[in-house]
């Protein structure tokens, strides 16, 4: 087999037109083509879809797990209000109760005597009993126990 040309063919064959080898080129560059533009909008897709939790994360949102949570029920079940939900949450800042009611009881602990650092005032006050000491339970373990509860 030669590599010529047929003596009927023209002279000038477009591009498009498979050699006589066999070689199809646009069928090449159509194939790299389509995987190219198959992986680009996958990652648009992706990148789009991940934009709610992308914008509750960079800000440090309180409700970073729920709108993770919808972008993967909206994923996975295809309904797109799932993922509007989750851009809305990911858009509003809600407020912080959590610190503040912390702050309160850790002072009200401190105010009472209660807190982890605070000594407690009736082991103190206590003096060591005689059943105590015949059935030979420290002091020191006592209140080690009391501290616990």
């Amino acid at each position: 087999m030669s590599d010529q040309m047929h003596p009927a063919a023209p002279h000038h064959l477009p591009f498009f037109i498979p050699g006589a080898d066999g070689s199809d080129t646009l069928m090449v560059v159509m194939g790299v083509f389509l995987v190219a533009t198959v992986l680009w909008v996958g990652n648009l897709y992706l990148r789009l879809h991940s934009l709610p939790e992308r914008m509750a994360h960079r800000t440090h949102k309180l409700q970073f797990e729920i709108v993770a949570v919808l972008g993967l029920i909206s994923l996975f079940t295809h309904m797109h209000i799932f993922w509007i939900a989750g851009l809305l949450l990911a858009m509003i800042d809600l407020p912080d109760f959590g610190t503040p009611i912390r702050s309160i009881a850790g002072s009200v602990e401190r105010i009472a005597g209660a807190g982890p650092d605070a000594p407690d005032a009736v082991a103190a006050a206590e003096p060591k009993s005689k059943i105590s000491d015949q059935f030979g339970v420290k002091t020191a373990e006592r209140e080690k126990v009391r501290g616990h509860a």
